[in-house]
């Protein structure tokens, strides 16, 4: 927000007696003006007339406001202060739309705009010869400072230039550029910094025309509505421009959002040409993404922005979501006085989350993607670094709820199943994620494709799940995009940017963050702990390779789950392995994770069995070495699967045993040593023993058993009676088909 020094608080007459300016807002930095009371007999006061009613009454026009006062908002604001915007002073002529046509297109038809501006073809061609002379006029400056060799001498005024270009082709184009400026990784540094100011340093339009915007939408003279407004706008977007206020009614601090003016006539014309001019570069470059679907995508979501009713139940349903999040702030919207064009919400105060070096909100901004992404699949898609704030009392605030998406469940799914196989370097499943995704043709030519992906992939998860970089991975992806036809669902385009935006904003504070990286751990949590059948399949696949149960896989996901915080204390200092014990143990004998404990048990029944087969083994060998003529023969009751079971069995125990133990379980041998060796199995069954009789090891979870929920104990006083059942049955199963076979 826009801050002014501080100054002691003074006041003005004006010379109509009932107005006066004051900067006595405790709140906030900002000059206001005091507007007079209303006079008794207004509708405003009125105990008779329903509420719904006194505000917004389409019964009768709104009521025209005395000129005296349009005449004092100039006085206040200053005749020389107000000035025409680069936008309208360029594009004034977009704004000259009848009411019938502009009420046409208050939802995005592209067929109804083409309509409008067939109707229109001087308007159109006007439109494209400014278009593509302002940008061709820049790309020609660009091609004379390459050809004059002082590209560099002109980079930083190269890069303003660019910004006035924008600003003066008005909403759509900055909308563009505001997605680019979140990413430092591909943006230059000098355009980086002109760009990043099309995210709160547009050109407001004229107060005395806002002002009139929100008495026209409210119906209410503005002192009926406020006690307090401030003279010029706070902050101004590509869409509108926002004011402090109080409300007179309760007294509150709001924040006033006023549409900018013919700002839907402008955009409308400018997506008609981007989607021509993307209809045309999809044939010419044969490229297989119906750009004009994204471009439709796009807008459709831009329209609904537009539409402030529709954001302002966008931000109750994102505050009811997300809003009991630790540390996550959604402003409380005012839905009596939110009209299309005038939104009213609680002031929020705070700095740009991108100009604040604390990890730990980026971490929580990450957590809430995470919930918005793959929990509830309802998701803000426009993330640039204005529309998140760090709140002076330490919390994230989200902002601006116009463009929202949402995502579904099968599509959440799949995009969890994805990230678990690229992770675990499983290309084929990654491959028919790929078309669960919509991104490759169920025609492509899967053994092809999990080559392509197994060269792209390949380098980038050798580094660790935490080392990941989500940019780099669609940029290695390109090539074999075009190569196998891979299509960008329009759902897909909105998902990648909100993911993208957010990296982007984090490597400001943290060159080094990796987006997935941190995002992993919540979706190795919820692969862990979902109810849904799909889930678990995947996680039962991801477990069992033919067969095989693949425990380094369950402790990588363990290991990564437990990385999952939002707690400060938990964030900024190392977890005690008595902590982690709890974790886990209180995870596995939860109700989430009854799926998980299942198969661990039964990897258990198997160990165990494998451990009575070794035993075995080890009391025959011994007693036949005193046998004359024996020693030089062996042999042994276990087959392969014993082995494996055994050595499953070892590393599930130092699994338990906390952090350290699942280090140690990463260094035991690796599986693909040969299992032929006798006296191999017997070291290991004399591993487990020593494990199991460790009184060290133990300790740790005895003492948090104490510490666990009731339930919690009562399944763990349950788990020897099942374990015994699962064992004894193996053991049957086992004696009977030996007997048989």
């Amino acid at each position: 927000m826009v801050e002014i020094q501080q100054t002691p608080p003074f006041k003005f007459q004006f010379p109509y007696s009932h107005f006066s300016f004051t900067s006595s807002l405790p709140l906030q930095k900002t000059m206001l003006l005091r507007l007079p009371s209303p006079p008794l007999s207004s509708s405003f006061l009125s105990t008779t007339t329903p509420k719904h009613l006194r505000l917004f009454s389409s019964s009768s026009s709104p009521r025209p406001r005395p000129r005296r006062r349009r005449s004092l908002f100039r006085c206040a604001a200053g005749n020389d202060l107000v000035e025409v915007d680069a936008f309208t002073n360029k594009s004034g002529y977009l704004f000259e739309l009848s009411n019938s046509d502009a009420n046409s297109i208050e939802d995005y038809d592209i067929s109804k705009i083409g309509a409008i501006y067939r109707r229109r073809p001087l308007i159109l061609l006007r439109r494209l010869f400014q278009t593509g002379l302002t940008f061709g006029k820049w790309f020609a400056f660009r091609y004379i400072d390459n050809l004059m060799e002082r590209s560099d001498q002109m980079f930083e005024v190269r890069a303003a230039e660019l910004r006035q270009v924008l600003l003066q082709l008005g909403p759509a184009y900055i909308k563009i550029a505001q997605a680019i400026s979140s990413r430092p990784d591909l943006i230059p540094p000098s355009y980086l910094d002109e760009l990043s100011l099309l995210q709160d340093r547009i050109s407001p339009f004229s107060t005395e025309v806002a002002i009139n915007t929100i008495e026209q939408e409210l119906g209410l003279p503005i002192e009926e509505l406020f006690s307090e407004i401030s003279l010029e706008p706070v902050a101004a977007a590509s869409l509108g421009q926002v004011y402090q206020a109080r409300l007179r009614r309760t007294g509150q601090v709001v924040a006033v959002k006023v549409q900018r003016p013919g700002v839907q006539a402008a955009i409308s014309l400018d997506i008609l040409i981007l989607r021509f001019l993307a209809g045309l570069l999809r044939r010419i470059r044969k490229l297989n993404t119906d750009l004009q679907a994204v471009v439709d995508e796009w807008a459709s979501s831009l329209f609904r922005e537009m539409d402030y009713r529709t954001e302002a139940n966008n931000g109750l349903k994102f505050r009811k979501l997300y809003g009991g999040i630790p540390d996550v702030l959604v402003p409380e919207m005012y839905l009596d006085y939110t009209t299309r064009r005038v939104l009213v919400m609680e002031w929020v105060e705070g700095q740009k989350l991108s100009e604040v070096n604390d990890l730990y909100m980026v971490e929580v901004g990450t957590y809430c993607s995470f919930n918005q992404l793959l929990e509830y699949g309802f998701y803000h898609a426009d993330p640039h670094p204005g529309n998140l704030l760090r709140t002076y009392d330490g919390k994230l605030a989200y902002l601006d709820f116009g463009m929202m998406g949402e995502f579904k469940q099968e599509l959440r799914n799949g995009f969890i199943e994805a990230c678990l196989h690229l992770v675990n370097r499983d290309f084929g499943a990654l491959a028919k994620d790929f078309v669960t995704l919509g991104l490759i043709p169920p025609t492509a030519d899967k053994e092809a494709v999990t080559k392509a992906l197994t060269g792209v992939f390949q380098n980038a998860v050798a580094k660790g799940v935490r080392n990941i970089s989500f940019g780099d991975l669609l940029g290695d992806l390109g090539t074999t995009m075009y190569k196998f036809k891979f299509r960008i669902p329009s759902y897909f385009s909105l998902v990648i940017r909100s993911l993208a935006v957010l990296e982007g904003v984090a490597i400001g504070a943290n060159p080094d963050y990796k987006v997935l990286g941190s995002t992993y751990p919540w979706i190795a949590r919820k692969v862990l702990t979902d109810s849904s059948p799909e889930l678990k399949s995947s996680l039962h696949a991801l477990l069992y390779e033919e067969g095989i149960f693949k425990i380094d896989r369950l402790e990588s996901l363990l290991s990564e789950a437990l990385r999952a915080r939002t707690e400060k204390a938990l964030l900024r200092k190392q977890e005690d392995e008595r902590v982690v014990i709890k974790q886990i143990l209180s995870f596995m004998l939860a109700e989430k994770g009854a799926f998980v404990r299942d198969i661990l048990l039964q990897e258990f029944a198997k160990g165990l069995d494998a451990l009575g087969l070794a035993t075995l083994d080890s009391i025959t060998t011994l007693a036949t070495a005193s046998i004359p003529f024996t020693s030089t023969f062996s042999f042994s009751t276990m087959t392969n699967e014993d082995k494996i079971n055994l050595r499953t069995l070892h590393r599930l125990l130092l699994l338990l045993s906390g952090p350290q133990g699942i280090e140690n379980s990463k260094a035991v041998i690796k599986e693909d040593i040969p299992y032929n060796n006798q006296q191999m199995n017997l070291e290991e069954a004399s591993l487990v023993f020593n494990q199991l009789a460790s009184i060290q090891d133990i300790l740790p979870i005895l003492s948090v058993i104490p510490e666990l929920p009731p339930e919690s104990q009562q399944q763990l006083l349950n788990l020897p009676a099942d374990l015994t059942g699962r064992l004894i049955s193996r053991a049957a199963a086992r004696t009977i088909r030996r007997i048989i076979l």
